[in-house]
């Protein structure tokens, strides 16, 4: 089977390694407020090899939006990005076409035969849109007031991001929030998010409150396109990383508490060993740029350190 072709759209290391994507595919990402999902879609938009960035700012507040296009994204992003934007004070109609015209004018990119990296915050704000001109128009509502014709729209709007027309070289790569309320990944749009895109990056609020950015779970992150992606050599190191966090979370209490005692299971002790450098991989200021091959020789590094030793 030919294998795809990865794009190298992002600079976050932890997405590199853990979630890389390729040409054409969808990703989530699903975060609550104020967890830095902005901040991660600036650093993927400043910093990519895509051709052109297509950025689609739906029912962000005013303030949010000039510190995103003059802090976060900076003079370098904005010179080859398109940023369409319908703060949160426009009519319902103005915030859903806002969303329509990203993709339209990501698909004209693609159409010529570019490379586009598509990103639209938030998903969460174009359902409520939605949500507002379904109710008045005398839709019922169904799930947490949401009517039927959200999760229609959504299916849409996803499915126009992709690759382009057999034969020819263009796409989109699409990076879509999800803005999770409460924490709850089994709210609606959420739900029905996962079920539309190709993966999803998970933020959480406590990896965010101990100082770790981007506050990204690499545990409950996926990346479905991972197995066509990667040669077998780059996932083994992957696997393993998985393997010392997750050894380590599943103990984490008991190692803050006090409570293990070194020696009584080898495959913990050799996480808490490699735990501090791991994280420190995944740690990653704004305006540092990471490649996906430096991210994978980064972690092998780590890795296989513990092997050796």
């Amino acid at each position: 089977m030919k294998r795809c072709r990865p794009a190298p759209h992002t600079s976050a290391r932890a997405v590199n390694a853990f979630t890389p994507m390729r040409r054409g595919q969808r990703l989530g990402i699903f975060s609550g407020s104020g967890v830095g999902k902005s901040v991660l879609l600036s650093m993927m938009a400043r910093y990519t090899a895509a051709e052109v960035a297509v950025i689609g700012l739906v029912g962000e507040r005013g303030r949010e939006v000039a510190e995103f296009l003059e802090d976060d994204l900076g003079a370098d992003g904005l010179a080859r990005s398109v940023v369409v934007v319908a703060t949160g004070d426009e009519p319902a109609l103005a915030r859903r076409q806002a969303a329509y015209l990203t993709l339209s004018i990501a698909e004209s990119f693609r159409d010529a035969g570019t490379d586009v990296l598509c990103l639209m915050d938030s998903l969460t704000r174009f359902a409520m849109a939605q949500r507002e001109i379904g109710l008045s128009a005398g839709e019922p509502p169904t799930a947490k007031g949401y009517p039927p014709t959200t999760f229609g729209e959504l299916a849409r709007l996803l499915e126009r991001a992709g690759p382009g027309p057999s034969g020819t070289r263009g796409s989109i790569t699409g990076l879509f929030s999800v803005l999770v309320e409460g924490g709850d990944m089994d709210e609606p749009v959420a739900d029905a998010v996962r079920g539309l895109v190709d993966g999803h990056i998970v933020m959480r609020r406590a990896i965010a409150d101990r100082g770790r950015f981007p506050a990204i779970d690499v545990l409950a992150s996926l990346s479905r396109a991972m197995p066509e992606v990667l040669p077998e050599d780059r996932r083994a190191p992957v696997a393993r990383a998985r393997r010392l966090l997750s050894t380590y979370e599943d103990m984490a209490e008991l190692i803050r508490l006090g409570a293990y005692k070194k020696g009584s299971d080898p495959a913990v002790d050799e996480a808490i060993a490699l735990y501090p450098r791991l994280e420190a991989f995944l740690t990653q200021d704004r305006a540092e740029r990471s490649d996906i091959n430096a991210a994978f020789d980064a972690l092998a590094e780590i890795v296989g350190a513990a092997e050796s030793s």
